[in-house]
């Protein structure tokens, strides 16, 4: 042994032990309900997001293939029935959003309620 003794401190290295033995910590009860009330106020519009963009982009689609009906293979009668139901599912999209989002807050309503109690008496 030579009886020298060398300490090298890292603030960066310390900081990223630290944030790393932080996620294994048990972490308290309210903290876990502020992440549960974040997660359900998140994902109040994800179910009417999906519906409402996939009805968008079908919609779209179909009135695409109603105009190629009209100019490329000139079928005027398919191509105007295509193209009026691709623009009244564009019309609708958004109106399913708003109506999807409605349902998910009265479905989730009383646990934000709820939640936001426990949280702020504490």
């Amino acid at each position: 042994m030579s009886g020298n003794f060398e300490y090298s401190y890292s603030a960066e290295r310390q900081s990223e032990i630290d944030a790393i033995r932080k996620k294994y910590l048990p972490q308290n009860e309210q903290e876990d309900k502020l992440a549960q009330l974040r997660k359900l106020d998140a994902s109040v519009g994800t179910p009417g997001l999906i519906a409402s963009m996939a009805l968008g982009i079908v919609s779209t689609l179909v009135f695409g293939v109603g105009i190629c009906c009209f100019l490329v293979w000139n079928l005027w009668l398919p191509g105007a029935l295509l193209c009026v139901v691709g623009i009244v599912g564009m019309l609708v999209a958004p109106w399913l959003y708003r109506k999807l989002v409605e349902k998910r807050k009265q479905e989730i309503t009383p646990e934000i309620l709820r939640l936001t109690e426990e949280l702020s008496q504490r």
